[in-house]
């Protein structure tokens, strides 16, 4: 993987600073994409502290304009994208019956949207080269129903299946689409979930009365397992695999 160019949103923490570290540490030069510039500065200041190769760009990824500028950006200055990792997400909490319209569109132009916008830039440059690898970071959520989360479930599930379809257009010309679903992972995310010290417990443990069986390895993952899962479905150990959907939960959606 040394001297590729990889693309990676969500990139100022969590999961998506994990894969950045990932990929920088097999010789991969990053470009780093997220929204908030000032946390991604700050995210690239320390990564590349760490001799490791990557660079900031800001951009909003529900904005298919801003989309398409910055990946000419990054093409012009980085060189081809050879990886393309859609690790931005946000998460709205609620009900169905209490979710407002923004709540479900703000979910869906980030998590499913921002899917799409990004794809598509990359791919038509991708096409022409016949080369190169897609990893969309989904959710084991994507399918298993858990209550107060479905939107974010739903949104999941679509940007799931328009990764593998998308890799279904794209296999002819080399180009492989994966997605990983994470559970429950030590984020910001996860944490904005625990309202009191019985959070991290009910999570490894599990909630009958939101019918969630816990995890059954006993702990909540590192944004690192799943900048791992990531990391093999781009490289060459994983060059028959395409429109493939890896859990990386503790088992705690028990292989479904």
């Amino acid at each position: 993987m040394e001297r590729k160019i990889a693309l990676v949103t969500g990139a100022a923490g969590g999961i998506g600073e994990a894969v950045v570290r990932a990929l920088g540490e097999r010789g991969v030069r990053v470009a780093a994409v997220d929204l908030d510039g000032e946390r991604l500065r700050r995210t690239v200041d320390g990564i590349v502290a760490d001799g490791l190769r990557a660079e900031a760009f800001t951009c909003d990824v529900t904005n298919s304009q801003a989309v398409e500028s910055t990946v000419g950006r990054i093409e012009s200055g980085l060189g081809p994208v050879d990886y393309l990792v859609n690790a931005a997400g946000v998460l709205r909490l609620g009900e169905v019956r209490s979710l407002t319209d923004e709540d479900w569109t703000s979910t869906f132009a980030v998590n499913t949207t921002g899917v799409f916008h990004m794809c598509r830039a990359v791919a038509r440059r991708m096409l022409p080269r016949s080369r190169g690898g897609i990893v969309t970071v989904a959710s084991n959520a994507a399918g298993t129903p858990r209550t107060e989360m479905a939107a974010y479930a739903a949104s999941k599930a679509a940007a799931s299946l328009f990764t593998k379809s998308l890799g279904l257009e794209l296999a002819r010309h080399g180009i492989r689409c994966n997605v990983v679903a994470p559970g429950s992972t030590d984020t910001r995310m996860l944490t904005s979930m625990w309202h009191d010290e019985s959070g991290p417990r009910g999570t490894v443990e599990g909630r009958p009365e939101a019918f969630r069986v816990g995890i059954p390895l006993g702990r909540v993952a590192r944004p690192s397992d799943v900048a791992d899962a990531v990391v093999f479905l781009l490289s060459d150990q994983s060059s028959h695999i395409t429109l493939h959907d890896l859990t990386v939960d503790g088992g705690a959606a028990l292989g479904v």
